[in-house]
């Protein structure tokens, strides 16, 4: 009976150790699979992480690469490394930029692409960035419907002969082109300015001012709203109907701008292209979208010019926003801090 119980004690003791051995390898295959799927899905990770960041770091080199207003920047480090040496005209600088930080609260800025749509792209990105509506009568028009009055209704068959900036285009398709530019100006301006989160309208704005097709069409939009108001003026003075603003007066008194197709032809078709905006566009620009624009000229420094408004006549009611030139040719955009 002994053998017995000892036999039967060996054989259910080798038995279990011979499933133990089984499971054992079994548990030791599974713990390697294991590892081995911690390690692959580790490396994996590792890989898809390093490749995410690469992809952002491209991304955030060629959204910086095209933004045509460039993050912000300390104004006094700008002006240290724009103007160096000891001239006259670098000193000057270095003590209109000075001024700007003391007494204006200036403390950084936005540099803007340097080109021939400088002073308009410096405007409509900060109206865009404030979050600024449409001006009163922008809201009471159609501006879609600009292009179709000044054709049809108005007989301005001459708009053919319009150019859009460095686009040197001319022919009975500009219509149709100017249209599509009215509408890329209502729709942004439309969703941007009814975004009232601050960092995600910036967000926007950086998009959308780095794509240079889309930004364009919104600068000849700017553009032709300048002419169609032109055209309205000049039918004003004729026909004696109701006082128009002092300004039109200054822009019809140039020889070069003395009825709306010789302004258009020897000014707006050259904006963006050859040359920027003038003094008296400037006026223009600020009062059709009822925003007072002060410039700081920085060239003009010690002297009454050194800070002025566009339009210098402007209703309490009107956003203001800030511009800054070193020539009256390039712009860039002031950011005050208290």
């Amino acid at each position: 009976g002994r053998h017995e119980v000892w036999s039967w004690k060996t054989a259910s003791k080798e038995s279990l150790c011979l499933m133990w051995q089984k499971v054992k390898v079994q548990l030791m295959l599974s713990m390697s699979f294991l590892t081995a799927v911690f390690w692959y899905c580790r490396r994996l990770y590792s890989f898809l992480a390093q490749l995410l960041k690469r992809w952002s770091n491209y991304l955030q080199r060629k959204l910086i690469k095209n933004l045509s207003v460039l993050p912000e920047v300390d104004l006094l480090g700008y002006s240290a490394r724009e103007w160096k040496g000891e001239t006259k005209q670098a000193k000057q600088m270095r003590e209109a930029y000075e001024e700007l930080f003391r007494s204006c609260h200036i403390k950084y800025l936005r540099q803007v692409k340097r080109d021939n749509y400088s002073v308009v792209r410096a405007v409509l990105f900060q109206i865009f960035s404030q979050g600024i509506p449409f001006p009163s009568w922008m809201k009471e028009r159609d501006i879609l419907k600009l292009p179709e009055k000044l054709l049809y209704s108005q007989g301005c068959n001459w708009i053919q002969q319009y150019s859009f900036g460095p686009e040197r285009y001319t022919g009975p398709n500009a219509f149709g082109k100017l249209r599509k530019c009215m509408e890329a100006l209502k729709t942004n301006w439309a969703e941007i300015s009814a975004t009232r989160d601050h960092e995600e309208r910036g967000n926007m704005c950086n998009t959308l001012f780095s794509d240079e097709s889309k930004e364009y069409k919104l600068y000849e939009a700017i553009k032709f709203i300048m002419l169609y108001e032109v055209v309205e003026a000049y039918e004003q003075i004729k026909s004696r109907e109701e006082p128009v603003h002092n300004l039109f007066s200054l822009l019809f008194a140039r020889d070069s701008s003395s009825d709306p197709l010789s302004f258009m032809m020897n000014h707006l078709n050259s904006i963006g292209d050859s040359i920027c905006l003038d003094q008296v566009e400037l006026f223009l620009l600020g009062y059709l979208l009822e925003v007072k624009i002060r410039v700081y000229r920085l060239h003009r420094f010690n002297t009454e010019e050194f800070q002025v408004n566009y339009p210098d006549e402007y209703r309490r009611e009107w956003n203001e926003i800030s511009l800054l030139t070193e020539d009256d040719c390039y712009y860039h955009i002031p950011l005050f801090r208290t």
